[in-house]
């Protein structure tokens, strides 16, 4: 009769460990999931900021050529 009861003990404890593994698992993955999530929103970011910066100095070179080459034009207009 001892054991018995020490056999069924020892299986409930077992079903409740692997419960309480399997929800551990579960809590891992989804946490592993996020920090890729995370480092992915991450690195998308970099590239934005990357490419904004490169279209501003395009944006910035440009109106600096634009105003050479019209005052350069201008200035052989006039002279």
């Amino acid at each position: 009769m001892r054991m018995r009861q020490s056999m069924a003990q020892i299986e409930r404890e077992f079903e409740e460990q692997a419960v309480l593994e399997r929800h551990r698992r579960e809590q891992l993955r989804r946490t592993a999931v996020k920090r890729t999530r995370q480092r992915r929103r991450a690195q998308i970011e970099r590239g934005q900021k990357l490419r904004f910066l490169l279209l501003q100095a395009s944006i910035l070179l440009t109106v600096v050529v634009v105003i050479v080459v019209m005052f350069e034009t201008l200035a052989w207009l006039m002279g």
